[in-house]
């Protein structure tokens, strides 16, 4: 009895997250044959990328879910982040950005991921051309000069393609089988995401404060709500998680203050240790990797998705014409034009993580003074407001509006 002959693909994907489902969605309509592998389904609560967590969409990645005809499904759960204000806790500086100084309609929208990704997936059933193996995993991977070959799933089913894309996340498989390895650097910070009620509904404001032991994030929800992202030690975040909710909301409210009033109830607690995660190659022989494969950064900007996001909406603009996707020209073109935006974005998020945690009296002087004048130069202003839109020179053509195929 002879094996099955192997399944013949241009681009395999494997992870269905945010970042590797927009990808899958970006190419499903181009001339390359594409495989989606998730080894999750999508609204089962086992499912991370899809969890209780929210996103801050920038404007350039409305731009691309518009265009990918996700964006009138995420409407309804987007929160409009009108006014962005900024402090330092135990110090005087301050700092707002508004949208309506920057003349849009918002600087951003809070999002939760588990909209996102039934947002994304219920586009990703209505294309046709599209495979998908889900639930499925990866339990075998070789790449050879000539092509990418996967074994998939129960059935043990044999892939080939011309590349595979690491969407798989931070611990990715996909990049270890490829030889990249990966820079880890840890914060010592936990991050404690919880939702929380308080008696003034939100309003489209976002606050971002800066305390001794790392940013404490507060973003409106489209519900009223807010979604806080607490940045702590260790230790203190294992001690709060196992507050009642009153002592939680007590705590939480002096580290944060009155701002959006009385915190009157607050929702299930969950951790998340905070790491960089940088690969050293974004390519490898027939292997590419896209967002937190590729980086994972501190939370402390809100722009992980974001960059991810651009991760694909490239690598979908290079991938969809290319006679052979998976050529050493092809992906080094990749790597060559998300290399700056990479680096500024890693720079920015980590450079604003270290310049926010030093105590010495100098550097927070400096900062408060940064802050104070930052709040006085337009200029200043309207270049943060298009931090989402990213570091590169070139905008991808889904951030324009634009197909990925002219």
């Amino acid at each position: 009895m002879t094996a099955a002959a192997a399944t013949q693909v241009d681009i395999a994907i494997v992870g269905g997250g945010m970042v590797g489902a927009s990808l899958a969605l970006a190419l499903a309509a181009t001339r390359q044959r594409v495989l989606l592998v998730e080894a999750v389904v999508p609204d089962s609560s086992q499912q991370p990328s899809f969890d209780d967590r929210t996103t801050a969409l920038g404007n350039g990645s409305r731009r691309v879910f518009e265009t990918l005809g996700v964006w009138p499904h995420l409407a309804a759960h987007a929160a409009a982040v009108r006014e962005i204000r900024v402090s330092d806790a135990g110090h005087a500086g301050a700092a707002r950005l508004s949208a309506a100084e920057q003349g849009v309609e918002a600087l951003g929208y809070v999002v939760p991921n588990r909209a996102i990704g039934q947002a994304l997936w219920r586009q990703l059933a209505a294309q046709p051309a599209l495979a998908i193996r889900n639930p499925a995993q990866v339990s075998e991977l070789q790449l050879d000069a000539d092509a990418a070959r996967l074994v998939i799933g129960a059935a043990s089913e044999r892939v080939e393609a011309r590349v595979v894309v690491a969407a798989d996340g931070a611990q990715s498989l996909v990049r270890a089988a490829a030889g990249i390895g990966a820079e880890l650097e840890d914060y010592e910070q936990v991050a404690v995401v919880v939702h929380v009620l308080t008696d003034r509904p939100a309003a489209g404001i976002a606050f971002e404060r800066f305390t001794a032991t790392g940013p404490l994030a507060v973003l409106p929800l489209a519900d009223g709500r807010y979604t806080v992202v607490w940045t702590l030690a260790p230790a203190r975040a294992r001690a709060v998680c196992a507050l009642d909710d009153s002592s939680f909301a007590a705590a939480l409210q002096a580290d944060f203050g009155w701002r959006i009033g009385r915190i009157a109830q607050v929702g299930t607690r969950a951790a998340y240790p905070l790491r960089l995660s940088r690969a050293e190659r974004m390519v490898g022989t027939r292997a590419v990797l896209v967002g937190n494969a590729a980086q994972a950064l501190h939370p402390v900007a809100g722009q992980g998705f974001n960059l991810g996001l651009r991760d694909a909406a490239l690598l979908a603009e290079i991938l969809a014409p290319a006679p052979d996707p998976g050529s050493p020209a092809v992906l080094e073109d990749y790597e060559r034009r998300r290399a700056s935006d990479r680096r500024g974005m890693i720079g920015f998020t980590d450079g604003l993580v270290r310049l926010f945690a030093s105590g010495r009296p100098g550097v927070a002087a400096a900062r408060n003074l940064g802050l104070a004048l930052f709040d006085l130069a337009p200029a200043a202003k309207q270049a943060l407001s298009r931090v989402s839109w990213g570091f590169g020179a070139e905008a991808p053509r889904l951030l324009r509006g634009l197909p990925v195929c002219p």
